[in-house]
């Protein structure tokens, strides 16, 4: 199960990584990388890892986009 608390800290792990980083990575890389951030921050037990595992991925298109459009901002301050 997620909890509200692993959420948040999974959404900042997001908004805290490098946006080329978000971008360059193939999923299962990108999956494994943000899943690793967040043990780190947090520990993780194996069913939720497995929950994470999944609602990641179901969230990909939503991470790079918001990905893309934190690239555009970043262009358009320069």
């Amino acid at each position: 199960m997620i909890t509200t608390k692993m959420m948040q800290q999974l959404w900042a792990v997001i908004e805290s990584t490098n946006v080329s980083t978000l971008l360059q990575f193939d999923d299962i890389t990108l999956v494994q990388l943000l899943l690793q951030q967040l043990k780190v921050k947090q520990g993780l037990d194996p069913q939720a890892d497995s929950s994470l595992n999944t609602y990641i991925k179901s969230k990909l298109p939503l991470i790079r986009d918001t990905a893309e459009s934190r690239l555009s901002l970043e262009q358009e301050n320069h």
